[in-house]
């Protein structure tokens, strides 16, 4: 018999950035409840976030991260997401599963808008264990709506639960394909395997760095060279492999640009995977987003992205590490001077990204010393709260 332990439950953290209270766990709590929560309030910090009882988490908010970076809490992004990879740092675990607080378990929606809204209904049921729903003539329902709702755990196309995080986790621990593509999706998962063709020196993979989940029943790994716009909202990660790299950038209040926190992040991140031999998978598991902020300020916030990416995308695409980088913070500061030296000209906002970088990796290594520096690890700053 299987056992009941939860994969990974002492080896994983979940981090969550949030301005609201947590309502949405209700939903996660049967996959959730066994992992310790890392919770990285955005905004005002004298706003209290309400946790639902039952979760083991610590909490951290602006004058947190202000007390334990002091100087160098000027790389951690205010008012965006981004503020997510606070948690990143200040995690103790091998594996990081991040989502969203407007994210929720993919259910029978189709009963559940019919019977909350009356909705027009359009569906495309190309993937009939995943219809993808549009409401027609009016917005998404609210939050509350679907908190309140008796929706069940969506299925997989065997009937079984979908368990995201599990499957995150299954990602991780199977290795990638990133040198040669198989044309069968994942080769490890069950009941696949290597196409014909696919050479046997090369079918013990690489080491997963990073799974992606999206909306697809399907999981396949990132050729090597090749760039994808990576979603912070359901990601889960190797942070012994790649964790200095999840850094989310300057983002938010007091710069020019939003909302491509994780897109930056996923750049950087493949330019290193690929120098260092490590995979990233992309694909399975799904979740259902109901997405909480305003379209249009979401627009103006990226305005900026929106034609800058028409040059940040080549300068990853060209992007060469040196054989000397051998760890990712080496890869990553190198990364940060190629940055400032080529994206600079496009604005002068790239130069202190740039040197947000190397402030991040400084700050990294600050709180995750190794070797002899591990003595020097101050212990006194912790979260502002803890409950278990």
């Amino acid at each position: 018999m299987a056992s009941s332990t939860p994969l990974l439950k002492d080896e994983l953290d979940i981090v969550i950035p949030t301005i609201r209270n947590l309502d949405f766990l209700e939903m996660w709590r049967p996959f959730f409840q066994p992992y310790h929560l890392i919770i990285v309030q955005d905004g005002d910090p004298s706003k209290t976030i309400k946790v639902p009882e039952g979760f083991d988490y610590e909490l951290y908010n602006r004058n947190d991260i202000n007390r334990i970076l002091g100087p160098k809490a000027s790389c951690i992004s205010f008012k965006d997401s981004a503020c997510r990879c606070f948690g990143y740092m200040v995690s103790k675990k091998k594996y990081i599963y991040t989502i969203d607080d407007d994210c929720f378990i993919l259910a029978d929606l189709y009963g559940f808008y019919v019977k909350s809204r009356k909705a027009i209904l359009l569906i495309d049921r190309s993937y009939s264990f995943a219809p993808k729903i549009r409401i027609d003539g009016f917005g998404s329902c609210s939050r509350a709506e679907i908190l309140s709702a008796d929706v069940k755990v969506a299925k997989d196309p065997s009937g079984k639960d979908i368990n995201a995080l599990e499957q995150h986790i299954k990602n991780l621990l199977c290795p990638s394909t990133p040198h040669f593509f198989n044309t069968l999706y994942d080769p490890y998962r069950e009941g696949a395997d290597f196409v014909r063709g696919y050479p046997f020196s090369m079918r013990e993979g690489a080491p997963t760095a990073v799974s992606h989940g999206l909306y697809v029943d399907a999981v396949m790994t990132i050729p090597k060279g090749t760039l994808f716009p990576m979603c912070g909202m359901n990601l889960a990660f190797d942070r012994d492999l790649i964790g200095p790299a999840m850094y989310f950038g300057l983002m938010g209040d007091g710069q020019p640009i939003g909302r491509y926190d994780d897109m930056w992040a996923g750049w950087c991140t493949k330019v290193i995977c690929d120098h260092l031999g490590l995979g990233i998978k992309t694909g399975l598991p799904y979740i259902w987003h109901s997405k909480a902020s305003n379209p249009f300020v979401n627009l103006k916030k990226e305005y900026n992205g929106i034609f800058w990416q028409e040059e940040i995308i080549p300068f990853f695409q060209a992007a060469t590490l040196p054989k000397e980088c051998k760890t990712v913070q080496q890869c990553y500061l190198e990364l940060s001077k190629q940055v400032k030296d080529k994206l600079s000209k496009v604005d002068p906002y790239f130069t202190k990204l740039g040197d947000a970088m190397v402030t991040w990796i400084e700050a990294w290594d600050e709180l995750n010393p190794t070797g002899e520096n591990l003595a020097k690890l101050s212990i006194s700053d912790g979260p502002a709260k803890t409950k278990k």
